[in-house]
């Protein structure tokens, strides 16, 4: 149990939970909140699109180390991305979080670090918070908070 907690939290996770890139406001973008009721994670993702492409992505809110760092390495994968390749990852990533533990991860570069927490279902939510959000955010949905139950 001691090894797989140890590979949960590996570096990359810490890093971009101390030090979260992109968290800030960015005024006029598509604003969706999120929120897991379960441990309590709560984020705003802000999303600017130009000519159909990410143009910049952001986050603000307070949450636990995954959640944290699942944001900060959404916003860097997902920026300059056209739209049907940022659904495309939304997509890619639910799978490898939700995906059997037996099975291998699929390879999706830095963000393969939120693997392990297919392991441990409740982390599953904090990991994906984000990513729920900002697809609703791309697809136009409605200003309430996005949820995780």
């Amino acid at each position: 149990m001691m090894d797989s907690l140890q590979e949960l939290y590996q570096e990359v996770i810490l890093d971009h939970n101390r030090r979260p890139r992109n968290f800030r406001a960015i005024a006029d973008a598509t604003r969706q909140e999120g929120y897991n009721p379960l441990c309590g994670d709560r984020l705003v993702v802000y999303v600017a699109l130009e000519d159909g492409v990410v143009r910049d992505l952001s986050f603000e809110g307070a949450g636990c180390a995954i959640s944290k760092a699942s944001a900060s390495l959404m916003t860097e994968a997902l920026r300059g991305k056209p739209l049907a390749a940022a659904r495309q990852l939304f997509a890619d990533f639910q799978a490898m979080v939700t995906s059997p533990s037996s099975e291998p991860a699929r390879d999706l570069g830095k963000l393969t670090a939120l693997a392990g927490v297919r392991e441990f279902p409740t982390r599953v939510k904090c990991a994906s918070l984000a990513w729920h959000a900002v697809n609703a955010a791309l697809n136009g949905a409605a200003p309430a908070p996005v949820s995780t139950e």
